[in-house]
C-alpha cells in the first residue's frame, strides 16, 4: 500500500554537532553511519522508502536541532539554513519529499516569521519542534502569538521528544531508562498535557498537534485524565474534559512503535482519522515498519486512512 511517512529525519552540517551531543552512547562507527544516512537525500534514503512502500516522506531535522542552541541569533540563522537546504532537496524530488519547518523558538517573532516563510513561500506542510527550548515549554503565554499563527496557517506542529531539562530523580542511577527507552516518552506526553491544561486548545481550538510513537502512551489514559481532572481545583478550568481535546487536537503516528497492541489502542481511543503512518528513519528499520503496517489487523478503509489519507488531510498535501 502506498504510504506517506512524517517522522523522517535529516541533518545539516551546522546542526550535526547538536545531534551528536544528544545521541545515546553509540560507537563512533554507529554515530557516523546515522549521520551519513541523514545527510543523504538520494539513493539510500529513496531505497529505504521504497522498501517500506513510502511514496512521500515529510522530512524534518533530527533532534535536538536549534532547541539546543544557546544563542538565539545563531538559532535563527541555523533554522533558516536548515529550511533552505530542505527546500532545495524537496525541489529536486517534489514527488517524494515534503518538509516540516525547523523553528527557533528562542525568539518568538523570528519563529513566527520563519513558520510563515516556510509554509507560504517554501511550501512546507507544517513544523516540528523538538520539545522544550532551554526549559521553556510551549504552554508559556509568550508563545500565544505563535499558536495564533499556527492556527491561521492551518498546518500541524509535530511535537518531537527531547531530553528532560532537569533529569527527574526517579531516573537517577538508571541509565537504561534514559532517552528513547522511557525518558522521552513521559517528557513529551507531559509537554502535551501542559498545553492541554494551560488552556492552549481552548484559546486556539483548531490547532493540530502530532505526537509520534503511537501517542507517547496518551491513548491509554483518556478515562484516567477525565476522572482525575474532575478533582482538580485550579485557577485555569478547562471548557471541556481532557479527552475532548485529545480527540480533537491530537494526531499520533506509528513511528518507532511497530506493534498491533498500541496501534489498536490508538485507533480505538482517538478514531481512524487520527492515526498516521511513520517510521522514524533512520533510527528505525524501514522494512520492519512497512511489514508491520501492511500485515496489521485493519480493514482496508482504515489501512488506507492511516497509510496516506489522514496525512493528506491533516497537512493539506496536494498529490
Amino acid at each position: 500500500m502506498k504510504k506517506i511517512a512524517l517522522e523522517e529525519h535529516f541533518i545539516t552540517p551546522g546542526l550535526e554537532p547538536h545531534m551528536r551531543a544528544a545521541m545515546p552512547k553509540l560507537s563512533p562507527e554507529s554515530a557516523d553511519h546515522l549521520c551519513q544516512l541523514m545527510l543523504d537525500f538520494g539513493e539510500r534514503r529513496l531505497a529505504a522508502m521504497d522498501a517500506a512502500g513510502v511514496d512521500t516522506a515529510v522530512l524534518s531535522i533530527s533532534g535536538p536541532g536549534v532547541q539546543a542552541e544557546p544563542d538565539a541569533a545563531t538559532a535563527v540563522k541555523l533554522a533558516r539554513d536548515a529550511n533552505d537546504r530542505l527546500a532545495a532537496e524537496v525541489a529536486k524530488q517534489p514527488a517524494r519529499y515534503r518538509g516540516f519547518a525547523h523553528l527557533p523558538m528562542q525568539d518568538v517573532p523570528a519563529a513566527i516569521a520563519e513558520l510563515e516563510r516556510c509554509v507560504s513561500e517554501l511550501g512546507f506542510v507544517g513544523s516540528m519542534v523538538n520539545g522544550h527550548t532551554h526549559g521553556v515549554y510551549l504552554d508559556d503565554p509568550g508563545y500565544d502569538p505563535f499558536w495564533e499563527r499556527m492556527q491561521a496557517l492551518d498546518v500541524p506542529l509535530y511535537l518531537h521528544p527531547t531530553d528532560s531539562f532537569v533529569l527527574p530523580y526517579v531516573l537517577e542511577g538508571a541509565p537504561e531508562l534514559l532517552k528513547p527507552t522511557w525518558e522521552w516518552n513521559f517528557e513529551t506526553s507531559s509537554h502535551f498535557l501542559r498545553l492541554l491544561f494551560a488552556g492552549v486548545f481552548d484559546r486556539f481550538p483548531r490547532l493540530k498537534i502530532i505526537l509520534g510513537h503511537m501517542g507517547e502512551t496518551m491513548p491509554y489514559h483518556l478515562w484516567r485524565f477525565d476522572s482525575r481532572a474532575a478533582l482538580i481545583i485550579g485557577k485555569r478550568p478547562l471548557k471541556e474534559a481532557p479527552s475532548f481535546y485529545l480527540k480533537r487536537n491530537l494526531f499520533v503516528t506509528t513511528s518507532g512503535q511497530f506493534d498491533n497492541v498500541p496501534l489498536i489502542a490508538a485507533l480505538s481511543a482517538l478514531g481512524a482519522d487520527r492515526v498516521l503512518f511513520s517510521i522514524d528513519y533512520p533510527y528505525e528499520d524501514s522494512i520492519t515498519a512497512g511489514r508491520f503496517f501492511d500485515t496489521a489487523p485493519l480493514d482496508e478503509m482504515t489501512r488506507e486512512k492511516v497509510a496516506r489519507l489522514n496525512a493528506i488531510s491533516v497537512m493539506n498535501i496536494r498529490i
